[in-house]
């Protein structure tokens, strides 16, 4: 039975999403990203090349592929046409890959300006927004003003984007925010030619059921389930829907035709900008996860702040989203410690427990469980008797822990550097 299968991340983004989708790609012909925006950061690594995709889903670089960007997804124009400029350019061709739902909300020029300007007036309280323009966008879309993809395509589209840049410059001089539009615009316009000229725009929920008839797809999600909207830790989240459903409302599909929910998350945590973080380590052992693992975001090029697995957390995500299968990222990261600490449980106001808080600003101790490192690099490893007894015991606590198996575990950054169990 053909069925769209989900890929999630199952911690605050950064998991390794890109590298599993077009690990996975040449199973499925139609890959779909369906929520999030240009904050997204999939870095993908093969044949010597890395490129890293904010738009594009990760299926585009396998051949044949149909890649959908759903109605879910907001989308900027100039960010797009880059991108798909960048991929042209290393010798892979777009021309008929890339499918946009009209039901897709562009990110405007002065939305990337509100973006600066709210969380500038945030001052200490600021939520670490990539300042794509992403929150503004789906405030609008909610708020029943948004321009979407659909509307480059009618005659009156000058005139629906005029009024909306209107109400964004009302806004900005109430916030009494210095700006410029002038250059941006002149940019965006652009795009929206070409993006009029070179891409098909399409009714997409029909056309994800009509594929769904020829074959399963491949759903590709953004960011990670610990920063949704609804169960993040907020108000330190993203704006849109990262777990399994926003799947089924970001592509127009329905529940049942959901199939296998394949979960990531890395061998440790990271974050990148503010909100909470029970594991995080402030000492030489987080330094050197961040050395080893290269841990700065792929969109905003921050530091990533990291720290030791939480399971609590993991399996909070992994409810929520009803995650079927687990992949393990970056095992090779960790080769060098002498003892790994896994958090199992938080303390709070002196009571243990196994559930995440809603109040994400409670001082929260983890309790942790301690094992042996392998302390041996495991990057050549392509089978799972290859791999040290230490990491396989590491991994078997995780699915003990979780109920789900771990099908996967990446061993380093291309797509080559892997092992299925």
């Amino acid at each position: 039975m053909k069925k769209v299968d989900v890929v999630i991340g199952l911690q605050w983004g950064d998991e390794g999403k890109g590298k599993i989708v077009d690990v996975l790609t040449p199973k499925y012909k139609v890959v779909a990203r369906f929520q999030g925006g240009p904050n997204a950061g999939h870095t993908l690594e093969f044949d010597g090349k890395k490129m890293v995709l904010h738009t594009v889903p990760s299926g585009i670089f396998r051949e044949n592929s149909i890649n959908i960007i759903g109605n879910g997804v907001v989308v900027d124009p100039v960010i797009l046409m880059d991108e798909i400029k960048k991929i042209n350019a290393i010798g892979v061709p777009t021309a008929g890959k890339i499918l946009l739902s009209k039901k897709a909300h562009l990110i405007l020029p002065t939305h990337r300006i509100l973006d600066a300007a709210q969380e500038a007036a945030k001052g200490g309280a600021k939520i670490g927004s990539t300042l794509k323009g992403i929150g503004p966008a789906y405030t609008d879309k909610v708020s029943r003003s948004g321009l979407r993809a659909g509307d480059v395509l009618r005659p009156d589209f000058s005139q629906k984007y005029a009024a909306l840049k209107q109400k964004h410059v009302a806004l900005l001089k109430q916030l009494g925010y210095p700006f410029s539009v002038e250059e941006q615009e002149r940019e965006w316009l652009q795009s929206i030619e070409q993006l009029r000229g070179e891409l098909t725009i399409i009714d997409s929920e029909y056309e994800v059921n009509e594929l769904l008839k020829q074959g399963s797809i491949l759903a590709e999600g953004a960011q990670g389930s610990m920063l949704d909207v609804d169960f993040g830790s907020y108000p330190f989240v993203t704006s849109s829907s990262t777990v399994c459903a926003g799947a089924c409302t970001g592509l127009g599909v329905a529940p049942s035709s959901i199939g296998e929910v394949i979960g990531i998350f890395k061998a440790y945590c990271t974050r990148v900008g503010s909100g909470p973080f029970p594991t995080e380590l402030h000492d030489e052992v987080g330094a050197q996860l961040s050395r080893q693992g290269n841990e700065f975001g792929s969109t905003t090029g921050r530091a990533r702040r990291c720290g030791w697995l939480d399971l609590v957390a993991l399996r909070y995500s992994i409810m929520v989203s009803g995650a079927t299968q687990l992949f393990m990222m970056k095992a090779d990261v960790m080769d060098n410690f002498d003892a790994i600490r896994v958090c199992v449980a938080y303390r709070i106001n002196g009571a243990a427990t196994d559930r995440y808080p809603y109040e994400v600003d409670t001082p929260i101790e983890p309790v942790y469980e301690e094992f042996r490192g392998w302390k041996k690099p495991v990057s050549g490893c392509r089978t799972e008797k290859d791999l040290p007894q230490e990491l396989l015991d590491y991994v078997k606590f995780i699915e003990l822990q979780t109920g789900v198996p771990v099908k996967f575990i990446s061993v380093g950054p291309d797509r080559s550097e892997t092992v299925l169990r």
